[in-house]
C-alpha cells in the first residue's frame, strides 16, 4: 500500500511547534508494511486542504489527515473534507453524546463551537477520541481512504492505535517487525562502523541509525508475510548488534536514559539521590518524569555556588581551594556527601562550566565532571561537551544518568 501523510496547521508552517505526528505516523505505518510516499503539511486554508485532498485521492491508497478540527474558526479540515467529496456536514449523534458528557464531567455546557467538534461529513464513519471533545472520522475519496484525525499528540496517538493502524494493517496484507535499540556514550561514526555490514543497503532486514541529543537508535526494520519468521530475523539482528555495542546498548524500545536507570533502580531495590551544579536540576526532573520513582529517588540538591557545595554536601573548603568547582575531586566530594547526608544507595553529582563565559585555557566551556559514589564503587569521568549552554547542560545530564546506568548494570569498569 502507498499512504501521505497531511498535516494541517499554520503554527507547523509558521515552525512554531514541531510536527512529531508525522514521524510517529511514518514509523507505525512502515510497521505495517505501508509505504509513506509523501508528507505534506499545509496551514489553515480551506482552499489548500481541499485541494490537497483531492491530489491525495487520486494517487495514494491511504492517508492520515490530522490537524484543523477543533472547535475555533481556522479549523477548517472537516469542512475541507465535506467539500472534497461533495457532502454536506452532519451532526454525528454518538459524537456529540460522548462530547455533552465529557463537559458534564467537567461541570460546564458546550458551546455552540464546541458542539461543531461533533459534525463529520455525510457518509464519512466516525473515529471516537476517547481523550479529547474533537471527533475523528474515516473517509473513502476515489481510490484512497482516508482518516481524519485531531492534531493533538495524545489523543491522535490513542486513536491510531485503537482504530487507525488494526484497519490499515488487515487491508496492507503483510506485517512487520521493528526492534529499537538505545545507545550512548559512543559516537554515531563507531557505531556505523561496527555495524557496517548490517546496515548495506537493500539488506533484510533494514538497519538504520539516528541521533537524538546524543543518544543513538538504531532501528531494525523487516516486513513479510510470515510474522514469527518475521520476528526470528529482527532478533537475529538484535542480537549481534548487541553483541558489537556491548556496554553502550542501554535500553531497548522507546526508553530513555532516566527510564532505563528506573528500571534498574526497581529491578536491584536501590535508592539514589542527586547533587547538580551545571545541571541545575535536570537530573531529578528527569526522573521525577517517571511515575513510582518516589521508592527509589531520595532528593536532588541543587549546589550551585562553592558555599552551597561546603555547606549542604560538606565539601572540604581546602579542596575547592586546592583543585576548584570544576574538577574531578570536587565532583567526587560531591557525590560523597550527597550519599552520606541523604541516605540514597547511590549519589551522581555533576559539576561543570556550561558557558557561553567561564571557560579558561586549563578549563575551557563544555567541560563537565560526572561522578557516582556507592558503598562498593566511587567513579569520576570527565567530559568535553560542544554546544551551547543547554546543550551542555543536556548532555551532561545524560552523562550522569548513564554513569548510574553502567553501575547498575556492573558494567562500570568494562573495557
Amino acid at each position: 500500500m502507498n499512504a501521505e501523510i497531511l498535516s494541517v496547521g499554520s503554527e507547523l508552517v509558521a515552525g512554531r511547534i514541531a510536527d512529531t505526528n508525522a514521524a510517529y505516523l511514518s514509523e507505525n505505518l512502515l510497521r505495517l508494511g505501508i509505504r509513506v510516499s509523501r508528507h505534506t503539511a499545509l496551514g489553515d486554508d480551506l482552499d489548500a486542504v481541499r485541494q490537497a485532498l483531492i491530489e491525495i485521492a487520486g494517487r495514494a491508497d491511504a492517508a492520515v489527515v490530522t490537524g484543523g478540527i477543533g472547535p475555533t474558526p481556522d479549523d477548517i479540515t472537516r469542512q475541507a473534507f465535506a467539500e472534497a467529496g461533495g457532502v454536506a456536514l452532519t451532526e454525528s449523534p454518538e459524537a456529540a453524546r460522548a462530547l455533552r458528557a465529557r463537559f458534564a464531567s467537567w461541570g460546564r455546557e458546550p458551546s455552540p463551537s464546541n458542539l461543531l467538534q461533533a459534525y463529520i461529513p455525510r457518509g464519512a464513519r466516525l473515529i471516537g477520541n476517547p481523550n479529547g471533545t474533537a471527533a475523528g472520522f474515516a473517509m473513502q475519496l476515489k481510490r484512497c481512504l482516508f482518516f481524519c484525525l485531531p492534531g493533538v499528540p495524545f489523543e491522535m496517538k490513542a486513536m491510531c492505535d485503537r482504530d487507525v493502524f488494526p484497519e490499515l494493517g488487515r487491508r496492507s496484507g503483510k506485517c512487520s517487525a521493528v526492534r529499537l535499540i538505545q545507545v550512548f556514550g559512543v559516537g554515531e561514526s563507531v557505531v556505523g562502523e561496527r555495524l557496517n555490514d548490517l546496515m548495506r543497503r537493500g539488506r533484510d532486514p533494514d538497519v538504520a541509525t539516528q541521533v537524538s541529543d546524543g543518544v543513538i537508535t538504531v532501528r531494525v526494520t523487516a516486513t513479510g508475510e510470515d510474522a514469527d519468521r518475521i520476528a526470528e530475523r529482527v532478533e537475529a539482528d538484535a542480537a549481534v548488534i548487541r553483541e558489537r555495542l556491548t556496554k553502550y546498548v542501554y535500553a531497548e524500545g522507546d526508553l530513555s536514559l532516566a527510564q532505563a536507570v528506573a528500571r534498574l533502580l526497581k529491578k536491584r531495590r536501590l535508592t539514589i539521590a542527586v547533587a547538580e551544579s551545571c545541571t541545575g536540576g535536570q537530573i531529578a526532573a528527569r526522573l521525577t518524569d517517571i511515575p513510582g520513582i518516589s521508592r527509589h529517588l531520595i532528593e536532588g540538591v541543587t549546589a550551585y555556588s562553592n558555599e552551597a557545595k561546603i555547606r549542604r554536601l560538606g565539601v572540604p573548603e581546602d579542596l575547592i581551594g586546592r583543585h576548584g568547582a570544576v574538577s574531578a575531586e570536587t565532583a567526587l566530594a560531591m557525590a560523597d556527601g550527597m550519599r552520606r547526608t541523604s541516605g540514597a544507595d547511590i549519589a551522581l553529582s555533576t559539576t561543570g562550566i556550561a558557558g557561553p563565559s567561564g571557560g579558561t585555557q586549563d578549563k575551557p566551556v563544555g567541560l563537565v565532571y560526572t561522578a557516582l559514589s556507592a558503598a562498593d564503587a566511587r567513579a569520576v569521568r570527565e567530559h568535553r561537551l560542544g554546544g551551547g549552554r543547554a546543550a551542555v547542560r543536556n548532555r551532561a545530564a545524560k552523562r550522569a544518568l548513564d554513569l548510574a546506568r553502567l553501575y547498575l548494570e556492573e558494567k562500570l569498569n568494562d573495557a
